[in-house]
């Protein structure tokens, strides 16, 4: 069975910021997100929206295509 692509988008947004190598925290005030709220997208129990996404592309300095890419 797939695993579910809230699941790997968090995975792909983990792997960026830890690449970053900055926090939760930070990562949600780049991406202009609460820091509970980018927790659960990492976490894969948020259902993100595509404005959402696009935001924590640019907060995370990476293009939509890498992003999904990564995933």
């Amino acid at each position: 069975m797939p695993v579910d692509i809230r699941i790997r988008f968090g995975r792909a947004i983990r792997r960026i910021r830890e690449e970053l190598e900055i926090n939760q925290e930070e990562a949600a005030d780049r991406c202009g997100l609460h820091r509970t709220y980018y927790s659960g997208i990492e976490r894969g129990v948020r259902n993100v929206s595509l404005l959402n996404i696009e935001r924590i592309s640019k907060g995370l300095k990476t293009s939509l295509p890498d992003l999904f890419n990564r995933m």
